[in-house]
């Protein structure tokens, strides 16, 4: 079981570093999503190849993939679909929305109002949608990858916390690094189309892979690990983040119960890619920050320092003992 893990993470990523150069990382966290059965929210500038990463990512898994352009004339109707009137039938028929796929990515998810946004995230979390009073199941796998743009805010709707809290990760997607950067220019620039991708592996098997990834042992000490990080959390939004009582209180408000879920699946998913039949502190740590940036918040204090989320998180990570026998 094991093996297969880390077997089919490398089929999956050879097959879409064919038209992705570097983006290991974020290709392994967006497998971590599948398996776990969540969504992922990409924070990243235009031109960092997001679109092309999840569809070359679908295109791997053979799985169907959409893209929905979120602008501020969008309606709930253009993502889950409506009611056609069929005038020789003389009667109505469900038109299904570009969100009955494997893979949607919602690109610019904040451009679009609150209507729509919730529309979207009702079928994230409820996979189905209501069209005219009935009720369609999504297909499985589903997973959704919203995108953002940090640096363009006007006409924008950002997403409340209640919403953000319902995705798995938050991903920070950078710059490329120069040796990568060069490279695309070795083979783009010689290239006018995309390479074809083959799929190398299915949704039955996606599927039948997450009983493996369920059975990835986590021990009680483990657990207990996680849960004291997530409270950590609490903790600094109620004042007590560990310093003096000089100290200014760094947090608005803590993680919720969904963090300490999200820890749990991602920490079995990510074990068993790596090859493991357990988890550890250092997988724990390794999915910490992208489960948990997007579900604290930061006091003005904090904004005014210019003190990031992920700071704080590393420090909860340094204060917060890995207990003795994991």
């Amino acid at each position: 079981m094991a093996k297969k893990g880390s077997e089919w993470a490398a089929r999956i990523k050879g097959e879409v570093q064919k038209s992705i150069i570097g983006q290991d990382e974020v290709i392994e966290r967006l497998l971590v999503a599948l398996l776990s059965n969540g969504h992922v929210l990409l924070e990243g500038l235009p031109g960092l190849a997001k679109t092309l990463l999840i569809k070359s990512l679908g295109a791997a898994m053979g799985l169907e993939f959409e893209r929905i352009q979120f602008t501020p004339d969008l309606l709930p109707s253009d993502v889950v679909g409506t009611m056609v009137f069929q005038p020789k039938e003389g009667s109505f028929r469900v038109h299904k929305g570009p969100v009955f796929a494997n893979l949607v990515l919602a690109d610019e998810i904040n451009r679009a109002p609150a209507k729509v946004q919730s529309a979207l995230l009702e079928a994230m979390q409820e996979r189905q949608v209501t069209i005219g009073g009935e009720t369609h199941q999504l297909p499985r796998p589903f997973l959704v990858m919203a995108t953002q743009n940090p640096l363009e805010q006007e006409g924008t709707y950002p997403l409340p916390e209640a919403q953000t809290d319902r995705f798995l990760f938050k991903l920070l997607v950078d710059y490329p690094s120069e040796q990568e950067e060069r490279a695309m220019m070795d083979r783009w620039g010689q290239l006018t189309q995309q390479p074809k991708l083959q799929a190398v592996s299915s949704g039955e098997e996606l599927l039948s892979l997450r009983d493996q990834v369920d059975d990835v042992h986590l021990s009680p000490p483990l657990q207990a690990y996680m849960l004291a990080l997530v409270r950590a959390t609490r903790e600094a939004a109620a004042g007590s983040n560990g310093g003096t009582k000089s100290a200014p209180k760094v947090l608005s408000y803590g993680a919720s119960p969904r963090a300490s879920l999200a820890l749990v699946q991602a920490t079995r998913a990510l074990a068993w890619l790596h090859g493991m039949d357990h988890g550890t502190p250092e997988v724990v740590q390794n999915v910490f920050l992208d489960a948990l940036r997007h579900r604290v918040g930061l006091t003005y204090e904090a904004e005014a320092e210019e003190t990031t989320t992920d700071e704080i998180l590393r420090g909860v990570l340094e204060r917060v003992p890995v207990p003795a026998g994991v």
